[in-house]
């Protein structure tokens, strides 16, 4: 009669431990910044590239748990999400058969945790294709700014004019299409983000790369 009991037990601890984190010490607020695939990611690569590093399409929240990390983010999948640090990590291109993924930390970490909280609240609000501001949707650098606050209310990260125009001026034909789908002019100048230049902001330092 005691034997069931213990099996039972054991098969529960082997299941949770399945989940438990392993890898680089990943704290909660640590930007994750990815390099995708697809069509949309071309054109973020035209327009907001750089030819001599990494050019990183995509960004996410890291939320470190007890036995799983996981990753707050805004996607054409499902909007603002939370999801599996794993998922988001298979989800990645690859650099020599592992994750473009590269994990980076602010400098000053004052008023993360009250950051990341904010950034919660808009689970579950919609894609922003419109690349638009105070629309209540979200982007995936949009996310990230909108709710990245210091203690004073300023933002950490730097909203800039937006480009969606190729390196030779063209307007690629992802954007085109999208825009047009949406009736709505390309928000060419708008101030805005994207993941490529909120990398590079000197506020941020690398803690980690999986590739």
């Amino acid at each position: 009669m005691l034997f069931r009991p213990i099996i039972y037990i054991g098969v529960l601890l082997s299941a949770a431990c399945t989940c438990r984190s392993t890898g680089p010490d990943l704290r909660t607020g640590d930007l994750l910044f990815q390099c995708g695939t697809g069509a949309m990611t071309e054109a973020i690569v035209d327009a907001t590239g750089r030819d001599e590093t990494l050019d990183f399409t995509h960004v996410g929240i890291a939320l470190h748990g007890d036995r799983c990390d996981s990753v707050l983010e805004a996607t054409t999948d499902g909007g603002v999400r939370i999801i599996a640090l794993a998922a988001f990590l298979d989800r990645a291109a690859r650099i020599g058969g592992k994750s473009a993924t590269v994990a980076m930390r602010l400098r000053d970490t004052t008023g993360v945790a009250a950051s990341v909280a904010r950034a919660r609240k808009a689970l579950g609000l919609p894609y922003d294709y419109s690349f638009r501001p105070d629309n209540g949707r979200y982007y995936c650098s949009e996310l990230v700014y909108d709710h990245y606050l210091r203690p004073d209310g300023r933002h950490c990260f730097t909203a800039r004019p937006m480009n969606f125009r190729a390196p030779d001026g063209t307007l690629p034909r992802y954007w085109a299409e999208l825009f047009e789908r949406l009736g709505e002019p390309v928000p060419e100048g708008v101030l805005g983000t994207n993941p490529n230049d909120m990398s590079r902001e000197a506020g941020l330092y690398e803690v980690h790369r999986w590739f």
